[in-house]
């Protein structure tokens, strides 16, 4: 048994805030896993993140019913030049647009979502995701604009924060509405689609606790799903793929672009979309880079100390 790694690696751009990606590689019998919950969750919060690495560490994953998964770009609070050279370099047909990353930032976001679908063309598809920033009022007035923006938006990703706040705004507004934070944050994710807060559910395994548990989630729901990834290195980023391999049905492109925001990675060979797809893997890829993005020794003792608190949480390594 291998001594768990802790890693740092500075981001090519601020995303969710941070500028620097940490987390915590552990090994197992059956190989690799991701703990990399971020810092701002709680101890019980990251319960689910640990549970993920155990699962792909001690036990793998269920075997999946596709061999590759497409996927979209991932285009952060940049510039319409820089956004329009991320979507053409990527060779994805479908891009994520961060949105309301700031206040008073729908005009710039306007600006890189119109960029966005001249570099995509008109049949590419353009998502935006709000990481549930505004409110009823805002979510209706800047959808409707950012629509317009991009000659039709094929969804809105997480535009406010409570269900009873999505279910609001999905009546007043003809884009169709995906719930993120929504279901992997709540305690029954049926009641997204029972409130008619959601068209789409988007799916990362890493906090829902695993593959299985997730592929229970997405069954439970019963809407449309995306995986999309946590912002982890290649190792976890293959269990969100295990997960979207393993999805019954899967007719929308995937968020799995964020290896792009990353200035390195723990693995020899990343895994970065080629022409807008990904293969399946069947377990996660060795982090044989390990040791050269390993984060200082001030913060891999405060990731030692959260894993042994989380660690201690009843019930965390259930599978």
């Amino acid at each position: 048994m291998l001594d768990p790694a802790v890693y740092a690696i500075p981001m090519t751009a601020r995303f969710r805030g941070i500028t620097v990606r940490e987390g915590m590689l552990l090994h197992g019998p059956a190989g690799w896993g991701e703990f990399c919950p971020f810092a701002e969750y709680d101890d019980a919060e990251s319960a689910a993140w640990l549970a993920a690495a155990v699962e792909a560490a001690d036990e793998g994953w269920p075997e999946p019913v596709r061999d590759r998964v497409p996927v979209n770009c991932i285009v952060p609070a940049v510039g319409p030049e820089r956004a329009q050279e991320i979507v053409r370099a990527s060779g994805c047909s479908t891009a994520k647009v961060k949105v309301a990353d700031a206040p008073g930032s729908l005009p710039d976001d306007l600006e890189r979502v119109a960029a966005v679908r001249d570099a995509l063309g008109h049949g590419g598809a353009v998502r935006v995701d709000a990481n549930a920033r505004w409110d009823v009022d805002e979510a209706v007035v800047a959808i409707r604009a950012l629509d317009r923006a991009a000659g039709g938006l094929q969804y809105v990703e997480q535009p406010c924060r409570t269900i009873e706040e999505l279910a609001a705004v999905r009546r007043q507004v003809d884009v169709r509405i995906a719930a993120d934070e929504s279901i992997r944050r709540a305690e029954d994710p049926l009641r997204v689609a029972v409130a008619g807060a959601a068209d789409i559910a988007v799916l990362k395994c890493a906090p829902l606790g695993g593959v299985r548990r997730a592929l229970a989630v997405a069954e439970a729901c019963g809407l449309p799903c995306v995986v999309s990834s946590a912002l982890e290195t290649s190792v976890g980023l293959a269990a969100e793929l295990a997960l979207a391999g393993a999805l019954p049905d899967l007719d929308l492109a995937c968020g799995f672009g964020t290896g792009a925001l990353l200035t390195a990675d723990v693995v020899a060979t990343p895994l970065v979309p080629k022409e807008g797809w990904l293969a399946v893997p069947r377990k996660a890829p060795e982090p044989v880079n390990r040791a050269a993005v390993a984060a200082p020794r001030d913060r891999a003792k405060w990731w030692q100390a959260r894993l042994t608190r989380v660690s201690a949480l009843k019930g965390v390594v259930e599978p």
